[in-house]
C-alpha cells in the first residue's frame, strides 16, 4: 500500500515544494501552471497570483480546481488535491505576499520579489480542500 496516511499527506502538501495547478477551461484542455504555495494541516490551500495574469483572469469563487505536489527524486512521492476556491482577495504584502516569497527564495531574494514592480495587483486565492489522492513508493 503507497497511501499515504492523514498526517503523511498533511505534512507532505506542508512542505516547501513547486505545485502544478490546473484550472478547468470551457471547450479546452484546463490551464496547468506552476505556483507558489502554502498549505497548514486541517487548513486551505492558498497562493497568490496576479490579477491580470491568465490564472488570475481565470479564477473565481465557486470554481473547483486541482493542485499537484510532488518529490522528483526517489522514492517519488506526490499529493494531489481537489477543491473549491472560496476566497479571491488582495494580496497583503507583509502578511502574504513577503512570506511566501522568502519560502521560496529566502529572505534576500524574497525581499527582492516582493519590492518589484506589479505587486499590488497581486491576490490571494483560497481553496478548501475536498479531496486527496497521494503516494509514497517508499512504502512499495
Amino acid at each position: 500500500m503507497t497511501r499515504m496516511s492523514t498526517t503523511e499527506r498533511e505534512g507532505f502538501l506542508n512542505d516547501r515544494h513547486v505545485g502544478v495547478l490546473s484550472i478547468p477551461a470551457a471547450n479546452r484542455a484546463p490551464l496547468t501552471v506552476p505556483v507558489w504555495y502554502a498549505y497548514e494541516p486541517g487548513g486551505d490551500l492558498w497562493f497568490m497570483t496576479g490579477t491580470t495574469s491568465l490564472k488570475g483572469r481565470r479564477l473565481s469563487v465557486g470554481l473547483p480546481v486541482s493542485l499537484c505536489a510532488q518529490d522528483e527524486a526517489p522514492p517519488y512521492r506526490y499529493v494531489s488535491v481537489e477543491g473549491v476556491v472560496h476566497s479571491i482577495e488582495p494580496s497583503r504584502l507583509e502578511e502574504e505576499l513577503r512570506p511566501m516569497a522568502r519560502r521560496y527564495l529566502g529572505e534576500r531574494g524574497g525581499d527582492a520579489y516582493t519590492e518589484r514592480e506589479g505587486v499590488a495587483d497581486t491576490i490571494t486565492v483560497r481553496v478548501r480542500i475536498e479531496r486527496w489522492l497521494t503516494v509514497d513508493y517508499s512504502k512499495g
